[in-house]
């Protein structure tokens, strides 16, 4: 898609959110992620007994060109050690909402003060192997925050351009064995930083209900 910068504006972003294609969050869960690329995973996750989780997608507000906050997962985590991610994790009994409990995390995280940022919206769930139901909440961030990684959580902080990850000819197609079985998966290469899994797979997801 060739389009000038400014559809990479914080607030074009915000209205594209707001105006999702495609089916209704609760139904489009099928539509998206991974086990779009792996039908055989279907019947899987729908028996799989899932924990409810949240992440943050942070697009902070730069004028014409939005960028994203990723983190790099520091290698101490039992799951998912060193893999780039969106701040968030489980939604506690004390969580008012996903978006709370995203919210929550990415204090705990990066340190990013929730005065800062504005939910927008919601993506639909995003079903995970590791048995987690992924809820992302698309988000706005104003300038003027500081971070400070949680060490025991997060040893990198970084920026990406909008414009970068929501361009398809950046997504690329990959496949590796996993379990015995080809699986298929987006991988997405900024610089030094591999995204990919499900990460990667949520990116597709705001790029084909937003911008495709």
């Amino acid at each position: 898609m060739n389009a000038s910068a400014h559809h990479f504006a914080a607030a074009s972003f915000r209205q594209r959110a707001l105006r999702q294609r495609g089916k209704p969050l609760e139904h489009a869960w099928r539509d998206h992620g991974d086990h779009a690329l792996n039908p055989d995973l279907f019947a899987y996750y729908e028996d799989l007994d899932m924990r409810s989780a949240a992440v943050l997608v942070p697009v902070v507000d730069y004028g014409d060109e939005a960028r994203v906050i990723f983190t790099r997962r520091t290698t101490k985590l039992r799951k998912h050690s060193g893999q780039i991610a969106f701040p968030g994790g489980s939604i506690d009994p004390e969580d008012r909402s996903p978006e709370d409990a995203a919210l929550r995390e990415c204090e705990e995280e990066i340190g990013l003060d929730r005065h800062f940022v504005q939910p927008v919206a919601r993506l639909p769930d995003y079903l995970a192997g590791t048995g987690f139901r992924i809820t992302p909440i698309l988000s706005v961030v104003r300038p003027g925050f500081s971070l400070t990684a949680n060490p025991d959580e997060v040893d990198h902080i970084f920026e990406v351009p909008l414009g970068f990850i929501m361009d398809p000819a950046n997504h690329e197609h990959r496949s590796g064995v996993l379990g015995g079985r080809t699986r298929h998966y987006y991988e997405i290469n900024y610089g030094d930083h591999r995204i990919w899994g499900i990460t990667a797979g949520i990116v597709r997801t705001i790029y084909e209900r937003l911008y495709a």
